[in-house]
C-alpha cells in the first residue's frame, strides 16, 4: 500500500484513487455536494481554498487545498518508487 500526502499531514491510499479533478465545474460541484449529504466527504484543506477534489473507488470525495498538477506528480512519484524497488527485488 503507498500512501500519498495531500496536505497537513494527512495520506490517502494512492491504490484506491480514481481520479483527481478541479473543483470550478457544476458537475464536481453536484459531486461534493452529494457527497457531503451522504457523509462521504473528507475535507482536508483545513480552511482554506479547495484545488483539488479526489474521487476514491469507496465513493469517498477528499477535498485538498494542493493543485491537481501537484497531486497527480506525488501520485508518478509513488509509482515511480514502486517501479525501482520492484527492479531492485528481481537483481
Amino acid at each position: 500500500m503507498k500512501l500519498i500526502n495531500i496536505g497537513f499531514g494527512n495520506l490517502i491510499n494512492a491504490g484506491r484513487l480514481v481520479a483527481i479533478v478541479s473543483p470550478e465545474s457544476a458537475p464536481i460541484k453536484r459531486i461534493i455536494q452529494d457527497s457531503k449529504e451522504k457523509g462521504m466527504l473528507i475535507d482536508a484543506t483545513h480552511g482554506r481554498r479547495t484545488r483539488a477534489v479526489l474521487i476514491t473507488d469507496s465513493d469517498h470525495v477528499i477535498l485538498t487545498y494542493l493543485q491537481s498538477e501537484t497531486v497527480a506528480n506525488r501520485l508518478n512519484d509513488t509509482a515511480d518508487g514502486v517501479e525501482d524497488e520492484e527492479e531492485e527485488d528481481v537483481e
